[in-house]
């Protein structure tokens, strides 16, 4: 420790005079010279923080250290925080390596395929042996308690429909490049080994959680999908979306079925770490009724607003780094819908510690009952500077055999 105190004092005292020079035409700015000694020592955090391997991201310092990663994979499942922190996915289950992206048959999947390997009754923890891409034919309806886990292969599920989670529990999804996906055909799926049903046309999300409970997103990178890139309807809840690195898509997160659907009332969401990247437009998240905790994500650009919902539900929005786009009237963070502001007055909304740069600002809302904002409060935040480097690896890692991911 002691070490790595003095590499620290060095690595600042370092930073701040390369930045002091950088800067002595500027010196008549004591502000630009603050913010450019804060760069620097942001920094060397980050450089320290992969020295001793302590990012300050709490999901990632509990797994990524390990250089033996691969040999302790179900070691993930104890890394969940938030509202999804007792989502085990295939946890004690067996291992299951997909050798085969083919998906031929939806009804009767061969062995060695990812739709094989979603539908088994018992809990499974699935891997791949190689880069892959998987274009589906319909969508891949996922049986509960599994794991799709993408570390050590570069997986894209591409070009066709993509992940649902029907009314199933305990899904852990990490590592995979979602994107490009479309709605499908009707046809018949097989979501179980004794049961195959008629499917109707799927809305093109990236990933669909339909009456799903205990479930995790994690170090995903998902874009350009024909409806969202996560949504979570009809009496979704015990939700966590960490990690993602999102881009170039419109309408990117649904959290709520409709307005009339009050059996959302009891949904609880976190959406933490994600980085919220170029491209996107609007719904990061867009919410009803339930209960949101939004903590320490970036957001680098939106075109209409950031966060928005109907219907009165609770946004707790903490840490979180907000750069507004550069027109003029689209830096308001937030969206009250569907709502004249005589009621929308009254929706919990606050912004507690959040950092907005480029003109952005959050529109609260509500008497703040603490009662409410508890029930929209699954982990403590970490101050908004440190957004930067606990984002940084943001989205789908590149993890290697025998080293650190």
């Amino acid at each position: 420790m002691a070490g790595l105190s003095l590499l620290l004092l060095f690595l600042i005292i370092t930073c701040f005079l390369t930045a002091t020079l950088a800067s002595s035409s500027q010196l008549h700015d004591p502000e630009l010279v603050a913010q450019e000694v804060h760069r620097s020592i942001n920094a060397s955090r980050r450089n320290l923080g992969y020295l001793s391997c302590g990012t300050g991201n709490p999901i990632d310092d509990c797994w990524r250290c390990d250089p033996n990663w691969e040999q302790n994979r179900q070691r993930l499942a104890d890394c969940a925080i938030g509202f999804g922190k007792d989502a085990i996915g295939g946890r004690n289950g067996r291992i299951y390596v997909v050798t085969d992206s083919g998906d031929d048959d939806p009804v009767n999947p061969r062995p060695g395929t990812l739709r094989h390997a979603v539908i088994q009754d018992e809990p499974l923890w699935i891997i791949f042996k190689r880069d892959m891409v998987v274009q589906l034919k319909q969508e891949l309806v996922m049986n509960s308690f599994k794991t799709i886990d993408g570390r050590g292969a570069s997986v894209h599920i591409a070009g066709g429909p993509c992940i649902t989670i029907h009314y199933a529990t305990n899904i852990i999804i990490h590592g995979i490049n979602i994107h490009d996906c479309k709605q499908a055909g009707n046809g018949n799926i097989r979501n179980s080994p004794e049961h195959s049903g008629w499917w109707t046309i799927s809305d093109g999300d990236g990933v669909s959680i339909f009456g799903g409970k205990h479930i995790w997103v994690d170090h995903c990178s998902l874009s350009n999908c024909h409806d969202g890139l996560i949504d979570a309807i009809h009496g979704s809840t015990a939700i966590t979306i960490s990690n993602n690195y999102m881009t170039h898509h419109d309408k990117v997160m649904l959290l709520g079925h409709s307005d009339s659907y009050t059996q959302d009332k009891g949904m609880q969401v976190t959406v933490a770490f994600n980085h919220f990247g170029e491209g996107l437009v609007q719904r990061m998240p867009r919410c009803r009724h339930g209960y949101f905790h939004v903590v320490n994500n970036d957001y680098t650009h939106w075109e209409m607003y950031a966060i928005g919902g109907s219907a009165a539900p609770t946004i707790n929005s903490q840490g979180n780094r907000f750069l507004a786009p550069n027109t003029r009237f689209n830096k308001e963070v937030t969206k009250h819908e569907n709502a004249p502001e005589s009621e929308w007055r009254g929706w919990n909304w606050r912004s507690e510690g959040d950092m907005m740069l480029n003109g952005a600002y959050f529109r609260q809302s509500g008497a703040g009952a603490s009662s409410s904002y508890a029930r929209a409060s699954s982990l403590s935040a970490r101050p908004s500077s440190l957004v930067g480097s606990i984002t940084t690896t943001a989205g789908a890692l590149i993890c290697r055999k025998g080293s650190r991911c």
